[in-house]
């Protein structure tokens, strides 16, 4: 979660009260974000020969977008406290009638294809909130908008450039002007290789680095005014005098573009003129139908029913009274004219972007009320229980601890020839999930074996003392043109025995272990297992209910992994039904090689999801 440092004494004097540190931390706690630590008792640095103030450093939930500054976490906690009511923001139009507009055209959507803005009026800076305002800037950017790939935002000083504006595509060498802070002036590609090694840009230049045509916003003197996502131009920088604050949004998502936009205009419209108003602009995005006024700061209304929050919390509250609950959260909410008694209407102003569902307002409800006043509710309304298959796992966990080996967990990606080639087998395209952009060499597919990991395992292990015995109770993936995402998880469960001899025996007995703890019985030929001479492995499940459920050993010959004639496959009758659920051997010494491994190791690997 983000943690966002203010000053102590501005803060208090924002709430009009003073606090000890426990006195502020337990009001935190009330309001649902935490006090990490408070510097007056700290050494801190010294800044142009003024020592900092003292912090407070109070992290916040990562979906409260609305507390990422200095204002945020004023207004919340005066509207929690009932010092002030919510804010009530408002779009005005300019004093001579006639909107600034940003004109798309379509070559943006090559490359990011929607934008948005809005005008602050006669903002009243100071060296604080002027931070404050870049800081928000910042967070925004490494939270909501994923740094920068899904939201870029940028400020000017309205007053140094005149609209209307557009938003364009061009290729990086016909876009040229001084970036943000510079004197000298440069094209796209210049630019690029200006910032690559700088230490805050330089990781956002990949984001529009290789594409055809870079995004740009021009005003009507063809003035840059920003290539987003990288930098501003410096012609309108921002300044401590600025009083007419420009602010466009470039995006990929249309959501996030929104709820940014609003963070930025509702936490500082508190500083204009006229508190709270917002100049709004029209974009017009005639290709793609995307004309309209931004930002949107209409509220949204949602129907909660009073029995939901009282019984998830454990309350008895009427209407009337969970709506004055509410209101500490910075919503407004009354009894819904439809049915008073049972139903509240909330409405939802744009800061909190973080309500989504009627759960979200629960919450809030609990939080209004207080956690620690919530009463006490029987656990036993649960209907949460274990999963069968992770309950089977565990079984099988617990039984091969049991017996001596260790547990492994190994990672769900490994590279091709791990999972094919260093095994001996042969990918025939239909079995493994392959990913489409694999960053390095060795995550190049999902596994379809538990064997690569445990191998390498032990491989990084070999400076301990032999036998190693090794397990692991994990899911491969496989192919299923079935299945609604054209591939499917397998629990699958798998061990290695790895010493000076091969430890055949003691893989069998694992084996014969954990199949007697699942109540799997041995079958012999005796018992009505008599296969032909030269006999195929079969996969295929048959229904064969004259005989008796259990297990028994197949030998295998065609399974390269293991050291001819030392190999066997797993067969189990379930219900009549017999099935091939694995196989276990010694490996081959060509995999041992692969592998590093100077010892013979034996190999056990099994499908569980059958015994379910």
């Amino acid at each position: 979660m983000p943690t966002i440092s203010v000053d102590k004494y501005d803060l208090f004097e924002a709430l009009g009260q003073k606090y000890t540190t426990q006195e502020f931390e337990d009001l935190c706690f009330e309001f649902g974000i935490e006090l990490d630590d408070d510097t007056e008792n700290e050494e801190r640095p010294i800044v142009d020969g003024v020592q900092e103030p003292p912090q407070l450093k109070i992290e916040i939930p990562a979906n409260r977008y609305d507390m990422l500054c200095f204002e945020g976490i004023a207004l919340m906690l005066n509207i929690f406290r009932g010092k002030q009511p919510t804010p009530n923001f408002r779009l005005t139009q300019p004093a001579d009638g006639n909107l600034h507009t940003i004109t798309v055209l379509e070559d943006t959507s090559k490359v990011r294809p929607l934008v948005a803005g809005a005008i602050l009026r006669n903002v009243k800076f100071a060296k604080k909130n002027y931070e404050s305002f870049i800081g928000l800037q910042d967070k925004l950017h490494q939270n909501l908008a994923r740094q920068r790939t899904l939201v870029a935002i940028g400020t000017h000083d309205l007053d140094t450039i005149k609209g209307p504006f557009t938003y364009e595509a061009r290729p990086p060498q016909e876009i040229s002007f001084v970036p943000l802070n510079q004197t000298k002036k440069m094209n796209g590609e210049e630019l690029m290789a200006f910032y690559e090694k700088d230490r805050h840009l330089g990781r956002f230049l990949n984001i529009i680095r290789d594409k055809p045509v870079y995004p740009v916003i021009y005003d009507a003197n063809r003035v840059v005014c920003s290539l987003p996502p990288i930098i501003n131009g410096d012609h309108s920088k921002i300044t401590l005098d600025s009083k007419n604050v420009f602010i466009e949004c470039t995006a990929t998502d249309q959501t996030k573009l929104e709820i940014v936009l609003n963070m930025m205009v509702t936490m500082f419209s508190v500083y204009a003129a006229e508190p709270f108003t917002v100049e709004p602009i029209k974009v017009i995005s005639d290709h793609n139908g995307q004309t309209r006024i931004t930002p949107n700061l209409s509220a949204r209304t949602q129907t909660v029913e009073v029995d939901y929050l009282n019984g998830c919390l454990g309350l008895s509250e009427s209407a009337e009274n969970l709506s004055k609950l509410l209101t500490k959260m910075a919503v407004t909410a009354q009894p819904s004219s439809e049915d008073p008694q049972a139903l509240i209407e909330v409405t939802i102003p744009p800061t909190r972007a973080d309500i989504l569902q009627r759960c979200d307002i629960m919450e809030d409800v609990g939080i209004a009320y207080g956690f620690n006043r919530l009463p006490r509710m029987s656990v036993t309304k649960t209907v949460g229980a274990p999963l069968s298959l992770n309950k089977l796992a565990d079984i099988v966990r617990l039984e091969c601890a049991m017996a001596g080996w260790s547990e492994g967990m190994s990672l769900i990606l490994c590279s091709h020839d791990e999972n094919f080639a260093w095994l001996n087998r042969r990918d025939d395209g239909q079995t493994a999930v392959r990913l489409a952009n694999p960053k390095t060499a060795e995550y190049q597919i999902v596994r379809t074996s538990l064997l690569p990991g445990l191998l390498k395992t032990i491989r990084e292990n070999k400076g301990r003392s032999v036998p190693v015995r090794l397990f692991e109770t994990s899911d491969v993936v496989v192919k299923d043109g079935a299945a609604e995402r054209r591939a499917r998880n397998e629990r699958r469960w798998a061990a290695v025995w790895y010493g000076k001899t091969s430890g055949f025996e003691e893989v069998h007995g694992l084996l014969d272990r954990v199949m007697a703890m699942l109540r799997q019985a041995f079958v012999t030929h005796e018992e009505g297992l008599a296969p032909g001479p030269g006999k195929d492995v079969d996969f295929d499940v048959k229904a064969v209910p004259t005989r008796r459920d259990g297990y028994w050993l197949e030998p295998v010959d065609d399974e390269p992994t293991f050291f001819p004639g030392r190999a066997a496959a797993v067969h189990v009758r379930l219900g009549g039904k017999e099935r091939r659920i694995g196989e276990f051997g010694i490996l081959h010494p060509s995999v041992l090689d692969n592998f590093d491994l100077k010892y013979p190791a034996s190999t056990l690997e099994l499908n569980l999801e059958v015994f379910l």
